[in-house]
């Protein structure tokens, strides 16, 4: 999409650590989230429960995510609905004014960084202005709990490979006659031989 909906402004909420608010979003255009056998389709809701905190590094985001998946079952095909109830929780750094470090650097030294920091700060979503942006944790909340192979019941028997119907659908002493693949070419054989290969066998004896 080329609008990201799930941009959310943060200018209501001043900039003193202890400052809070809540708000009660829905988002009902996006794009499809989670796997090709189950997935929230692009224009169903996703309610969220947002509450937003100042801290002293930047804007802590605490919500509930509330929406269904549809897709299909993994043994019948069946379609399928999944109740999503998630909750996240996610710091969102200031971004410092470039001109405001570079008044703070001194003159000659050079900070090091070390391996611990450069951990720290891949781990910490920066702020985009007053905006946060919470399309990564609602897509980590809802894909990385989906189911990945779905059951419309946990004790469905799937599709007969045979015919492909479903087993509950079928009786008791439903079955195929198993045929050995390795006479699967002489399927349609009448049992006679080729002139050709006639000729040829004349005069062999019996073995």
């Amino acid at each position: 999409m080329s609008v990201n909906p799930f941009l959310f402004n943060t200018h209501d909420l001043p900039r003193r650590a202890g400052e809070m608010r809540e708000y009660e979003l829905t988002i009902d255009k996006h794009d499809a989230l989670g796997f090709e056998v189950l997935a929230i389709a692009e224009d169903e809701p996703i309610d969220i429960d947002l509450r937003i905190e100042s801290v002293a590094e930047g804007v802590l985001a605490s919500a509930s995510v509330r929406t269904v998946a549809t897709g299909e079952c993994g043994r019948c095909l069946d379609p399928v609905s999944y109740d999503v109830d998630e909750k996240f929780q996610e710091l969102y750094a200031y971004v410092e004014d470039p001109r405001q470090a570079r008044k703070k650097a001194k003159p000659g030294k050079k900070r090091v960084a070390k391996e611990e920091d450069d951990l720290d700060e891949d781990l910490v979503r920066e702020m985009e202005g007053e905006q946060i942006d919470l399309d990564g944790p609602i897509r980590d909340a809802i894909i990385l709990n989906l189911p990945v192979n779905p059951l419309c019941d946990s004790e469905c028997e799937g599709l007969c490979q045979g015919c492909g119907v479903k087993w509950s659908e079928l009786p008791d002493d439903h079955q195929h006659e198993q045929a050995d693949i390795r006479w699967a070419g002489l399927a349609n054989w009448d049992g006679k031989l080729d002139g050709k290969l006639d000729g040829k066998l004349d005069g062999i004896g019996p073995l």
